[in-house]
């Protein structure tokens, strides 16, 4: 089948075995696979990963359309009982860690992970809801409480999706802004309801809550130097490199820093489902699986949002 490879000589589509099932997998028909900027930190070494990239994935099993969960997890050790399957200390994850990924004609998952869709969501929504589940999860350990002051940083993919969570539960927070550099790109995040600004004018401080989504390495230098004394910042950036950055005022303002991933996909089906959250604005563009190199490099393009790869 032709795939998406991350390779040490760079992406490539190239010819690779068609994937045989394990134990409890099921092989998925793929439909579309999104591009995002944690493919485009594995390409710049992130990880270390080599193999078909691509865990945004939508798909055809056994007739019905079908999304998947990236965490594989064992299912046994004390972490998965525990409830932290996401956090297997021996999992694997889809086109990021140890398994090939859905940038391909088919792809191999355990059957556990998948998740059925309602006809309600359009193909177009599904293929953000890897990204939206982790979106949504930012605010899992650091609920806003009323009359809180929120600050969003970043207005590429995954903080745009971070802000329309946010804009879906704006409720009665004192304050909630999102930071970005792209004036078209934070219009989105106007017309649902979030105070914008750009990162040029912005001079306000003492939040309450900073979720950080530049992807970025100054991005945790930023949020500290705007969140209050006792407050908290979510981290949702990854990028390949080492940030060089002074802890210290985390230290004597007793901050709070947490690092957010992965999601719940039962949650943003039912978000999708509701209609309290339409992604579509992000989309970019669509490349058939023959263009995937192409779709890549346009997809690392300044203001160039989600791009999907449609095998089919």
């Amino acid at each position: 089948m032709k795939a998406l490879q991350c390779t040490e000589n760079g992406v490539v589509l190239a010819d690779v075995p068609d994937p045989a099932p394990a134990p409890g997998e099921a092989i998925v028909k793929v439909l579309s696979a999104g591009i995002c900027n944690t493919d485009q930190e594995l390409a710049r070494g992130y990880m270390g990963f080599r193999g078909v990239l691509g865990h945004e994935v939508l798909g055809l099993h056994a007739g019905k359309r079908v999304v998947m969960e990236i965490n594989c997890a064992c299912g046994s050790c004390a972490t998965c009982r525990a409830g932290g399957r996401n956090h297997c200390p021996t999992r694997t994850v889809l086109g990021i860690l140890g398994r090939d990924g859905g940038i391909a004609e088919f792809v191999r998952i355990p059957e556990e992970n998948l998740h059925v869709l309602p006809d309600v969501i359009p193909d177009e929504s599904a293929a953000f809801i890897e990204p939206l589940a982790a979106a949504l999860h930012a605010f899992d350990e650091a609920a806003p409480r009323p009359g809180d002051r929120v600050c969003l940083l970043g207005d590429g993919k995954l903080g745009l999706l971070t802000g329309l969570a946010l804009a879906a539960r704006r409720g009665d927070l004192g304050r909630a802004v999102a930071v970005g550099r792209h004036q078209d790109k934070l219009a989105i995040l106007e017309a649902a309801g979030l105070d914008v600004a750009l990162e040029s004018d912005f001079s306000e401080a003492g939040f309450d809550l900073v979720v950080e989504a530049t992807g970025q390495p100054a991005g945790l230098a930023r949020a500290l130097a705007i969140v209050k004394p006792r407050g908290t910042i979510i981290l949702k950036s990854t990028y390949a490199g080492v940030a060089n950055i002074d802890l210290a005022p985390a230290v004597i303002n007793e901050n709070k820093i947490i690092g957010s991933r992965c999601g719940d996909f039962q949650r943003a089906i039912d978000v999708l489902a509701r209609g309290s959250v339409d992604p579509r604005p992000l989309l970019s563009a669509r490349y058939p699986l023959a263009d995937a190199a192409r779709a890549f490099a346009r997809a690392a393009e300044p203001g160039v949002l989600k791009v999907l790869v449609l095998p089919s």
